[in-house]
């Protein structure tokens, strides 16, 4: 196949880049990870320049941050234009616009027919930490119940809600007390012979019977639950669990949080995922490709929940900086401007094509599956058992980088390639970077057999 946007002139790490790896050695804990052995130069759309001169089509968006792209030029003069004029002055301190300007869109945009309002923080880690803050005093309870296998962030509480140890909790407990973890479906998982309804059916048991075993309802504030599990590797749940759910938090007066932290701004196709499942949650958490890069994130909620906490007991020094406000406003414009909902449809549809080829082709895909453009490949040692292949993963991302791809791995056992790329990625680039996917795939198996 030729080339038109991968181009990888020397192997990786290049010699620039090398020099700058000795450096970071040295100045950058080891705990903080890095995927691609290379630094960036310049980004712009779903490319990607580093300092020696090879140019990546970007699968992974920084980890789902650029839905409309590295530096589109909207966000890059809406930025230009807000920074003469003031960085930041502190919202708690001199108020601005476009906070509030955001603040009214992201309601308008949220599920739920019913009045609601938006506060901002930096991180989704945070928003995820102060939805809970705000469930526990509107509610008067304490407990917090999450599912397993889901992500919600690196701080104390989100570690204790996160459901997978390693990487992300190994070692570094005593956690935050009452979090509790109800199951979550996983259907290419459950148990073989049963059919996906009955599968459903029983895990929806399980959490009736989680509040007998664990947790009285009454002593529960709220449910937080992403609508399709991210580092998990996209696992996506049916409608009849997530409303099952959701049913059972409205009859015992709990909150219902949705993490949309890597699935909202268009990712499924829809301004949030939560939109596919016919539910309106009481609280909505945001960030990632909510300002294009830039560090903000939000929580959007019923108006009365919201309005339950005193002045003062919610914010922070940088919660909703102007530049972050004023770069959401772009990302807004850009998605109905450009309709990136729509476009994260027909990708969607372009990738789960090639995936089914790719399933055909390879006996170490076990399942392939997607949601809009949030799509994901799960690789097996055998179809028959189901056994994850990790270390397949990463040799399939390593043959995808030194070719000029960069995608990421994730998983429950961390045998997933995901796929997170900007939504205004063209259709070249698109298949060019599925081609380099399968050549990827072909050269690790053919590597597995040599050796």
């Amino acid at each position: 196949m030729h080339k038109q946007f991968a181009s990888v002139k020397t192997s990786l790490p290049g010699p620039k880049a090398k020099e700058w790896l000795e450096r970071r050695h040295g100045a950058v804990p080891h705990g903080v990870s890095y995927g691609t052995p290379a630094f960036v130069e310049s980004a712009k759309g779903a490319l990607i320049q580093d300092i020696d001169g090879n140019q990546f089509i970007d699968f992974a968006g920084a980890i789902g941050v650029n839905n409309v792209g590295h530096s589109h030029d909207t966000v890059v003069n809406a930025l230009q234009d807000q920074a003469p004029r003031y960085i930041h002055t502190g919202f708690n301190v001199m108020m601005y616009d476009s906070y509030i300007e955001l603040a009214e869109k992201l309601a308008d945009l949220a599920p739920g027919s019913f009045p609601k309002k938006t506060m901002f923080l930096n991180s989704g880690a945070e928003a995820n930490e102060n939805a809970v803050k705000i469930a526990r005093k509107y509610t008067g309870r304490q407990a917090v119940v999450s599912l397993s296998g889901g992500f919600h962030g690196r701080t104390l509480l989100t570690m204790a809600m996160t459901g997978k140890v390693k990487p992300y909790k190994y070692e570094y407990g005593p956690f935050a007390p009452e979090v509790y973890h109800a199951p979550f479906p996983y259907n290419y998982r459950r148990p073989d012979g049963m059919s996906e309804e009955a599968y459903t059916d029983l895990l929806l048991e399980r959490v009736r019977d989680f509040f007998i075993t664990e947790i009285d309802p009454s002593q529960v504030a709220a449910f937080i639950m992403e609508p399709v599990q991210g580092e998990s590797g996209f696992i996506i749940p049916n409608k009849k669990f997530v409303k099952g759910v959701y049913d059972l938090c409205k009859q015992h007066g709990i909150l219902f949080i949705a993490d949309e932290i890597q699935t909202g701004f268009g990712r499924t196709g829809n301004y949030f995922a939560m939109e596919h499942f016919d539910v309106e949650p009481d609280l909505v958490t945001v960030s990632k490709s909510m300002a294009a890069g830039l560090p903000i994130s939000g929580i959007i909620g019923r108006q009365q929940i919201m309005d339950d906490a005193n002045p003062g007991e919610l914010g922070g020094t940088y919660c909703g900086t102007p530049m972050g406000c004023r770069a959401g406003l772009a990302v807004l414009d850009i998605m109905e401007k450009e309709k990136l909902n729509d476009r994260a449809v027909i990708i969607g549809d372009r990738i789960m094509k090639k995936f089914e080829q790719l399933y055909d082709k390879f006996d170490i895909i076990g399942d392939y599956r997607g949601i809009g453009a949030m799509c994901a490949l799960e690789f097996v040692k055998d179809r028959s058992t189901k056994e994850p292949d990790k270390d397949m993963v990463g040799k399939v991302l390593q043959q995808a980088r030194e070719r000029g791809l960069i995608a990421l791995n994730a998983g429950v056992y961390d045998n997933v390639v995901r796929f997170l790329m900007p939504l205004v990625i063209t259709d070249d680039q698109l298949d060019e970077g599925l081609e380099i996917l399968e050549e990827a795939i072909e050269a690790s198996v053919v590597g597995e057999k040599v050796n």
